[in-house]
């Protein structure tokens, strides 16, 4: 990390952790064949790619042979709404319905946009209260004899809400429907149980959670049909078709062990205390100023959403020369438009422009919060000024 900035952007991407770097090493150099072949070369690969398997499956308490390995959390989103909806439509289910919500991540929206123009299929975008939260009850009121699929995050990346998955899953399977969660920006921060939450799909990424971009993954209960979204040879259980990304996989296995042991360690409390003490740092030294966005206790650890009346967040953010964060989700970067997920909740667009992301880590430390609340609280003034 730059000892000049201060990161407070894990959400955006989090670093390689070195013993996730250090672990990807022999797959890059010596140890590079193919798991699907029969000599050592690939013995010693397949191996790896089982050990990577089981690492992901214990950290959601899954079976190995439930976790598929693809390339990215976008790609994992569109195999489980794609590959559940079309699947359900070879069966003979003529025109299905998803039911989503409106503050999903930019990959689920893209999914189900796409199945409503190329595929003839329903789907109902469901709002979320002033906290950011789904209400199971309107889930129920949407699903229809139709209903194929709920996809809702578990966790949302800008404001850090939490959704009630286990209810809301409850409730799509008493109708005969499956249930996705997007847990990208949770696996690692919380614990997440498939078997508690009771998901049929769900997501899981990388480069969130300390190991590199480009590998991710997806838990399929056992029993679930999705069709392919690429199409080839055998790999990952006929869901994923390539030669298999050895090295990577080995890192996301790495780097999920390596989170269950900082979960149990109580890394949770540790981000949870760092987290509430820049808010107060901010809302002392900005009285009346600073304003919490999202669930006031069901909200990530690690996840400071905040906007500073009169101060626009692509002002505040380049004057920053010591903290990096950002205005909303890295996804929609650069844009001055307010953030789809912050008028959802009911701000204005002039208070959604005076958003914050500020999202903390593993290596984020008391000393950088109170340097990242002094330089935001300087710069914030000077504007105000």
């Amino acid at each position: 990390m730059r000892d000049n900035l201060v990161y407070l952007d894990y959400n955006a991407t989090t670093p390689i952790d070195p013993r996730v770097a250090e672990a990807i090493m022999p797959f890059l150099t010596d140890e590079f064949g193919n798991p699907s072949s029969t000599h050592a070369y690939g013995v010693a690969s397949r191996a790896a790619l089982l050990r990577a398997r089981s690492q992901v499956a214990d950290l959601v308490n899954a079976a190995n042979d439930a976790i598929v390995f693809v390339g990215s959390g976008s790609e994992a989103d569109a195999l489980a709404i794609r590959g559940a909806v079309l699947a359900a439509k070879q069966k003979g289910r003529e025109r299905p319905h998803v039911v989503t919500q409106v503050t999903e991540h930019p990959a689920v929206l893209a999914a189900c946009q796409e199945l409503e123009e190329l595929h003839g299929v329903t789907v109902t975008y469901l709002p979320v209260d002033s906290c950011g939260s789904v209400n199971p009850s309107d889930v129920a009121a949407a699903i229809s004899p139709d209903t194929v699929l709920v996809t809702i995050m578990h966790s949302n990346n800008e404001i850090g809400t939490i959704q009630p998955i286990a209810e809301i899953a409850a409730i799509a399977h008493a109708h005969g429907a499956l249930m996705h969660t997007d847990a990208a920006q949770s696996i690692g921060k919380i614990p997440v149980n498939v078997k508690v939450l009771g998901v049929d799909l769900l997501t899981i990424v990388g480069h969130k959670m300390y190991a590199p971009k480009g590998i991710a993954a997806l838990y399929v209960r056992p029993g679930i049909t999705l069709r392919p979204i690429i199409g080839g040879g055998g790999q990952e259980f006929g869901l994923r078709a390539g030669t298999e990304n050895v090295a990577f996989a080995v890192a996301l296995g790495e780097a999920a062990e390596l989170a269950g042991k900082a979960i149990r360690a109580g890394e949770q409390k540790r981000l949870t205390e760092l987290r509430d003490r820049l808010a107060s740092l901010l809302q002392s030294s900005l009285p009346g100023l600073v304003h919490i966005n999202g669930h006031p206790t069901d909200r990530l650890p690690n996840t400071l959403n905040v906007r500073i009346d009169g101060v626009p967040a692509l002002r505040l953010l380049p004057s920053l020369h010591t903290v990096a964060a950002s205005a909303g989700s890295a996804c929609h970067a650069g844009t001055d438009e307010p953030s789809a997920v912050l008028t959802a909740i009911g701000l204005t667009p002039v208070d959604a422009l005076c958003a914050i992301r500020l999202s903390i880590g593993r290596w984020t430390t008391e000393q950088e919060i109170d340097r990242a609340a002094f330089d935001i609280t300087n710069a914030a003034k000077v504007m105000l000024s």
